[in-house]
């Protein structure tokens, strides 16, 4: 009698398949994935009663599609408009960043337009969600409180008070019963959201699931999650800090490069609609080392300031310290200083940062990172109403950046009337500069220190020595 063919062991991440169980997936290498799974036979015969029938394209009704918004301004902004009836949102984030505090602010504010929210907690009792929400004010009649860790619990609230909006805090925290495996693990995580992603698109329920977040900044669990939901928020600040981001990374309903700035406070968050004032030190009294730039987070222009401190060292290896700036950027503009603009930074030590908290990763900050550690090594201050932007190259050419006229717009509008930018930025798309808007366009960096030189003298009776 033959023997019988075992199932093959699959992991749930990446598919990589294997004949007997190991504990870490010899594809992606993660670690209890690994799971057994049954040969599946493929279905070659049509079903007989079709669930809904297919039907022409400009014939299918989107009126229950449309975006609600949640009043709540930034939120709306990043979610494409509000939230859309049926879809699923996954927001993750480091703990204590504030996830819950803007959920249930978001549950306040939705149960305040008569429609009912229901916000089940696995990680607090509903005892601690109520002292919460009465120091933010999120107190409504139609905000319903369940503190369970059954999935079957659950889903028997969501019969019961029959939500437009389910928050699920959080999805790590819940198990079902009908499948084996801790909370938080991969199996269960998949199965409660499944079950949840099921009642959304029945229902038309909009679900929000809290998602925990790895040491490494990733959503924890699954990648499955990530593909099955609609929407993916990264929820980003500095716990040291009041500024919090709420970043898309998937969007299905809107744009995948939107961002939402939000202040936090005693009383809860705020939603910050210009949020560059954060970003920005002193400009009264500049100081040496000191350069302020335009960013692009998603299609909102942010002013930011980025800070050098360059200081002799005794010891052989100097340091290099960077704070909100990639370190292999920050690497690459001392090299290109030293070799191209002859700025001596062999025997110094080099610490970067940016105000407010603010992470600039875009290559547009290079030239102000540049005129930043070149005005701190020469100890002269740059103008105050002076800015930066541009790409620097490895051969100390300065390169175009997009949307160069979003960004002057918005410098023009905080006060600057100075801006160093690329030569080759002139085109259609750029177009004249704003009203009262100066522009020196320079082509390398040795052109660039020269005008912040030549920008610094004008601005001050002291002659400047900027490095040439």
């Amino acid at each position: 009698m033959a023997k019988p063919v075992t199932p093959p062991y699959r992991c749930t991440d990446c598919g990589w398949t294997t004949t007997k169980w190991v504990g870490r997936c010899g594809e992606c290498q993660a670690w209890g994935t690994v799971e057994e799974a049954g040969a599946v036979r493929a279905r070659t015969t049509p079903s007989q009663v079709s669930s809904t029938p297919a039907v022409p394209i400009g014939s299918v009704d989107v009126a229950t599609a449309r975006a609600i918004p949640t009043t709540i301004g930034e939120l709306d902004r990043v979610l494409g408009g509000g939230l859309v009836p049926g879809a699923v949102v996954l927001l993750a984030g480091e703990p204590g960043v504030g996830k819950s505090t803007l959920l249930l602010e978001t549950a306040a504010t939705w149960a305040r337009q008569n429609r009912r929210v229901l916000y089940a907690t696995g990680e607090e009792s509903a005892a601690q969600v109520r002292l919460r929400a009465e120091r933010i004010g999120a107190v409504a009649d139609e905000l319903y409180l369940a503190a369970e860790t059954d999935l079957g619990s659950i889903l028997g609230h969501i019969d019961s008070v029959e939500p437009t909006l389910l928050i699920l805090d959080s999805v790590q925290t819940i198990s079902s019963t009908e499948v084996d495996g801790a909370a938080g693990g991969v199996t269960q995580v998949k199965e409660v959201a499944a079950s949840l992603i099921a009642i959304a698109k029945a229902r038309n329920v909009i679900v929000i699931l809290v998602g925990h977040v790895t040491k490494d900044g990733n959503v924890a669990g699954p990648r499955t999650l990530e593909h099955l939901v609609d929407v993916v928020l990264h929820f980003e600040g500095d716990r040291h800090g009041p500024l919090r981001l709420v970043r898309a990374v998937k969007n299905r309903f809107g744009a995948a490069d939107e961002i939402g700035c939000f202040e936090l406070v005693d009383d809860g968050i705020l939603g910050l609609a210009d949020p560059s004032g954060l970003f920005l030190g002193d400009r009264e009294r500049p100081a040496p080392g000191t350069c302020v730039t335009v960013t692009m987070e998603g299609r909102r222009p942010l002013l930011a300031e980025v800070q050098a401190l360059i200081a002799p060292t005794a010891t052989p290896q100097p340091r290099r310290v960077t704070s909100g700036l990639d370190s292999a950027r920050v690497a690459m503009m001392l090299g290109v200083l030293e070799r191209r603009a002859s700025v001596r930074l062999a025997q110094q030590d080099c610490f970067a940062a940016t105000v407010g908290g603010v992470r600039l990763l875009e290559p547009a900050t290079d030239l102000a990172v540049a005129l930043a550690i070149a005005s701190s090594a020469a100890d002269i201050a740059l103008p105050s109403n002076l800015l930066a932007v541009g790409e620097v190259g490895l051969a100390g050419d300065v390169r175009p950046v997009t949307s160069l006229a979003r960004r002057l717009s918005e410098a023009a509008r905080l006060g600057f009337t100075d801006a160093i930018v690329p030569s080759r930025s002139r085109g259609p798309a750029t177009g004249a500069p704003p009203t009262g808007m100066r522009l020196h366009e320079v082509g390398s960096l040795h052109d660039a220190i020269r005008t912040a030189r030549r920008l610094s003298s004008a601005s001050t009776t002291a002659p400047s020595d900027l490095p040439t």
